[in-house]
């Protein structure tokens, strides 16, 4: 038997509970995992600097203060960190209670912002201004849909009916179906693919995916039988097939795009560089859905291999996160954020590399905005409220 099988119940165990377990409960950062908070920090502090350098310049010309957008992200970056250690020490097993009031909140938000409460950008009612921040609940609603299918499944411990699924369905649903009446067709994409992922983890069969899909066909010739999306959606969802574009099209926005990227090279002309498509603004939303064009002309090949490296390690901490959780909500929790990362970082880097529609979704911790930094850092928070309690009894 060996002497693990003869002594390793007394000695894992004081009072019936294992040791490594109490210290969980009693200490929770003994198991941290620091990996993923400095990859954190880090792309926060690279995306930083990458909107001071496409902001910089603009600033400058109009007379104003050149690190005003670096402040402001500085100050979401700092928001996102306090709201990442809260959401970590709070035992994740009790938020799954709570996602129903959760749930119900972010979907009262986004019926809201479509109201004369509401702000409109770029063709989008999508922001409520609350004056030193502008909150765009779309993409809180990310991390709360992760959180309301997730608890729906862990339920049904992967055993899943075709009602099951139906309602796995409505749950995405109904904030993708506001999302879209804004409309943001990029990001209910998100939903639609962290569904998916969260589906495949849970249990769903081939018969249910082969009905979604079929769903989805006749979904998409409804939408475009009554013209539910306008002209300019049609073109920006179509700009990267279109290899002879003019000024006036958003394929040039994309045009400009591939220039910027591929004029950096292997080393890339330097950060702010004069003269670059960066420093001139002739990348359109640079600073924000563009980023990573900042980084490919100023940084080239390089920088964008070690940004895409950073990528790469922060969804496999947190698929690993998956793999370690010991229960299934945890489990489907990680998942979905790392589905959520990976789909974005793919749309938001193809967009910019004409390979994907423009989609309008931004890079994660890498574009300017302040929802999409808090619910990212909010993501990291749950990821390590996992980890940190992975040695817990589910």
């Amino acid at each position: 038997m060996g002497m693990r099988g003869v002594f390793g119940e007394g000695v894992d165990r004081i009072g019936g509970e294992p040791i490594a377990a109490q210290m969980a409960r009693k200490a929770p950062l003994r198991h941290l995992d620091p990996t993923l908070l400095i990859i954190t920090l880090i792309l926060a502090a690279y995306g930083a600097l990458m909107v001071y350098s496409a902001t910089a310049g603009r600033q400058e010309s109009a007379g104003l203060d050149p690190s005003a957008f670096l402040n402001r992200q500085l100050f979401y970056i700092t928001i996102g960190f306090a709201l990442l250690l809260m959401v970590s020490f709070f035992d994740y097993r009790h938020i799954r209670s709570l996602t129903p009031v959760i749930y119900g909140i972010s979907v009262l938000t986004l019926t809201l912002v479509l109201t004369g409460m509401g702000e409109v950008r770029n063709g989008t009612r999508g922001w409520f201004d609350l004056g030193v921040y502008d909150l765009q609940p779309a993409e809180i609603a990310k991390v709360v849909v992760i959180l309301a299918i997730a608890a729906f499944l862990a339920e049904r411990k992967t055993d899943l009916s075709g009602i099951d699924v139906t309602l796995v369905l409505a749950i995405a649903g109904l904030p993708s179906l506001l999302i879209f009446v804004q409309p943001d067709l990029g990001t209910m994409m998100v939903f639609v693919f962290v569904m998916l992922a969260l589906l495949v983890v849970g249990g769903a069969k081939l018969r249910h995916f082969l009905a979604l899909f079929g769903l989805g066909l006749v979904g998409l010739v409804v939408v475009f039988q009554a013209n539910l999306i306008q002209d300019y959606q049609i073109e920006r969802l179509t700009s990267f097939l279109d290899a002879t574009p003019d000024v006036q099209s958003e394929s040039y926005n994309q045009a400009q795009s591939l220039i910027a990227i591929g004029s950096g090279g292997v080393r890339g002309k330097g950060f702010r560089s004069p003269n670059t498509q960066t420093s001139l603004d002739f990348v359109p939303e640079q600073h924000t859905d563009f980023i990573f064009t900042a980084v490919g002309e100023q940084l080239g090949f390089l920088g964008s291999a070690a940004l895409l490296l950073m990528f790469a390690l922060l969804i496999w901490r947190a698929l690993r996160i998956a793999t370690l959780s010991k229960d299934l909500f945890g489990t489907l929790v990680a998942c979905g954020i790392a589905a959520m990362w990976a789909f974005q970082v793919f749309l938001n880097m193809g967009m910019t590399m004409g390979i994907m529609p423009i989609a309008g979704v931004p890079l994660p911790f890498m574009s300017f905005g302040g929802s999409a930094m808090l619910a990212n850092f909010v993501a990291v928070g749950l990821l390590l409220n996992i980890h940190m309690r992975r040695f817990l009894r589910a």
